[in-house]
This record gives structure tokens, C-alpha cells and sequence, in this order.
């Protein structure tokens, strides 16, 4: 394939690749690539660039896949994490396979970004929001459906999800319970009589929904559940998954993936019969991120924190593994990384360029990210041409 000026390719200094996540709270996954494709073109425009922004299952996936199928953005107003109005986006498109396909984030309706810190609430927030959106996606009768599930401010389960979706929970009286508040008297859970479509979790995570490694120790406290209330928000989703398992007879809190989101993955599983899959695995056959690199000299991840766990099923980690198997140089931009996990980190990448160094400070990265990546990648622009021919 020729670059889109119509030079050949001996013609091209370097092919480099373009393919970052997102910087959470700051730049978009193409915000990103946009600006180190800047950078890198500012001394030497011989240089190709391809910018194939990718997601996890964490925010942003919804968008990776709507730029592979070239698909629709919807807008639907549905419930925020604690009820507040949220109009949120999700698409419509067609894979390369000739399906449709429907792809939201679950963050866009229940999550933690949507409200203040002081905000949050995990006695109260609520995945409601997703299940609206979920439903607007079938109205349209897709072949599929794609759920993100990273970024959440919620600790349900999915029962919010479940509720808005026709799911009752009852207490032992036979009385309908607001959820998540009122998981504590669980008794039953009745279905609706709804055949679900073909529905996928796009996972960030690999953990289970209960336990040391599951949905509320690992999580919870960022969602604002404090150390002593820890064992009350377990027991809160243990009833749950009992009851799931005698009412609706599936057993997926051990899934991985299950705890994602709050348990999110978990309810999607249990209540909408979902298939859970690595998000990031999920993002790159859609925009056959292999071949892309296949054709590269180099190869660009790029995160807003680099560190151990940006190696366990994120974007980075993966984008550096197929690399690696394409005996392509990997380099990591990022805001900042993590000391101690720099020896980890340089077993799969070739460079890794913070923007947080001895000049720069955390503060001035967050108020100027794509200042900032431009001029970095501008720089050491020549040490990766070096890198690139070995």
C-alpha cells in the first residue's frame, strides 16, 4: 500500500505506527496519537505516520471501534451514576465481517468521570444508565453488542443494569427493591421474558467479582467505599451472586473479567447471558492492529500512567507483545511511569518517554499534555529513526 501522498515506499525515511490509549482526564486515545504524529513530522515530513488509536475496555473503546467500522455516534439521555440526567454516546456500524455492531462504554452513563470527587457514592450509584443504554443499542437490532466496562463509579453487580432492563429484585416479602440500596434483603431475582442478543464485555481487568483480587477489595476504595465498610459491600454482592445462581441458574462470579466495573462484567454474564473478553484483544482484530504493525519500522503505545499492571491485559502491554512477535521496536509514551516497575517495563518496550522528568512536573504534564508529547516526540524524533534501524 502507498502512503497517501503516493510516495513509494524506499521514498519514506520511517513508517512508524501510532497506536496509544487514552491519557485518562486529560487527551482521547486520538488526541494522542494526533499530537506525537505532530512532533515527530516537525523536522523531517519524509516520515509516515499512521495513527490507529486503541482501547482495553477501559473509556475509549466505544471510539476505537466506531473509527474501525466508520460507524454512527447516537446520542441517548439516560441516568447518571446517582440518577442525574447524562446524555451519553454510543455507535452503530458494521464490522469487517458484515455485522452490525453496537459499541458504548459503560463509563459514558455510569461513570466515575461524571461525578466530583466528593460525589461519590457507592451506596448509591447505580449502572441504571447502562441498561438504558444497552436497550437503545437493541432497538436498533444489532447482530452484537459491545460493552466497555472500565471506568466505573459503581459497586452493583449490574442489578442497577439488570433493573433497567426488566429484572426485579425482591425481598422475602415479595417486595421490589431499589438497587443497589437494597441488595442487603435480597431474596429473588425474576427475569423478563427477553431473548438477549449477542452480547460481549470488553474487560480491562481479569479479576473475579468476589474475594482478595475481586470487584470490592481491589476497587472499591476508589469508589469512595471506606476500609471498615469493605466486608459489608462483599456480602452485598456475595447474596447476590446466590441468588443469581438459584434464580437464574448461572454461576459467574469466578469468571475473569467478572469483577470489572464494580461487577458490572459479572451482571452482564449472569443477567444478559454476556461472553467476557479481553478488551484489548477485542479493540485489535477490530482494527487488525497486527497487520498495522506488520507493516511498520516502529511502533508507538502510549498510556497516561505506565507502570506493572499497564503489562496485565491493558493496551500498552499489549500493543508491545505484538510488536515483539513482529520483531518491531516498541516505544512507550507516557505522563508518567512508575520507578520501581521501569525494569519490568523495559522487557517490552524499547524506549519509554515520560513527560514527566527533572524539568517537567506532574502538574505542568496535566495542564499541557499534547503541548508537551508533541515537543517530546520532536526531540528524541532522530533516536528513533536510529531505533528503527537497529
Amino acid at each position: 500500500m502507498l502512503p497517501q501522498d503516493g510516495r513509494r515506499r524506499s521514498e519514506v525515511s520511517m513508517r512508524i505506527l501510532i497506536a496509544p490509549d487514552k491519557f485518562k482526564g486529560s487527551l482521547n486515545g486520538p488526541e494522542v496519537a494526533a499530537a506525537i504524529a505532530l512532533g515527530l513530522t516537525a523536522h523531517d515530513s519524509g516520515h509516515e505516520t499512521i495513527q490507529l488509536p486503541v482501547a482495553d475496555g477501559g473509556e475509549g473503546t466505544a471510539q476505537a471501534l466506531q473509527s474501525a467500522m466508520d460507524g454512527r455516534w447516537i446520542t441517548t439521555p439516560v441516568r447518571g451514576p446517582l440518577g442525574q440526567p447524562v446524555n451519553a454516546d454510543w455507535c452503530l456500524g458494521t464490522d469487517s465481517s458484515g455485522r452490525t455492531v453496537a459499541a458504548l462504554d459503560m463509563s459514558s452513563a455510569s461513570g466515575i468521570a461524571l461525578l466530583d470527587p466528593a460525589e461519590r457514592d457507592p451506596w448509591r450509584a447505580s449502572t441504571w444508565g447502562t441498561g438504558e443504554l444497552i436497550a437503545a443499542a437493541m432497538a436498533h437490532q444489532p447482530d452484537r453488542i459491545v460493552v466497555g466496562v472500565g471506568g466505573s463509579a459503581t459497586c452493583d453487580g449490574g442489578s442497577g443494569m439488570a433493573t433497567a432492563l426488566g429484572f426485579h429484585f425482591l425481598d422475602s416479602a415479595g417486595t421490589e427493591l431499589e438497587v443497589p440500596a437494597g441488595l442487603d434483603q435480597l431474596s429473588r431475582i425474576v427475569a423478563p421474558d427477553q431473548d438477549w442478543p449477542d452480547l460481549l464485555v470488553a474487560c480491562d481487568v481479569n479479576n473475579p467479582l468476589l474475594g482478595d483480587l475481586g470487584a470490592i477489595r481491589v476497587y472499591g476504595p476508589q469508589k469512595g467505599v471506606a476500609p471498615d465498610q469493605l466486608e459489608h459491600f462483599e456480602s452485598r454482592l456475595e447474596q447476590l451472586a446466590r441468588c443469581v445462581e438459584r434464580d437464574l441458574r448461572r454461576d459467574c462470579a469466578d469468571l475473569p473479567g467478572a469483577g470489572a466495573a464494580g461487577g458490572l462484567g459479572y451482571g452482564l454474564a449472569a443477567f444478559c447471558g454476556a461472553r467476557l473478553e479481553s478488551g484489548f484483544k477485542l479493540v485489535a482484530e477490530a482494527v487488525d492492529l497486527a497487520a498495522a504493525i506488520s507493516r511498520a519500522d516502529l511502533v508507538i503505545a502510549a498510556e497516561g500512567r505506565l507502570d506493572r499492571q499497564s503489562l496485565m491485559g491493558k493496551a500498552p502491554g499489549g500493543v508491545a507483545n505484538l510488536a515483539r512477535q513482529a520483531g518491531v521496536p516498541a516505544v512507550a509514551f507516557c505522563g508518567s511511569v512508575v520507578a520501581e516497575d521501569l525494569e519490568a517495563l523495559r522487557a517490552h518496550f524499547d524506549l519509554i518517554v515520560p513527560l514527566v522528568d527533572e524539568i517537567t512536573t506532574l502538574e505542568e504534564a496535566l495542564a499541557e499534555p499534547a503541548r508537551l508529547l508533541e515537543q517530546k516526540a520532536a526531540t528524541i524524533t532522530q533516536r528513533l529513526v536510529a531505533l528503527a534501524r537497529g
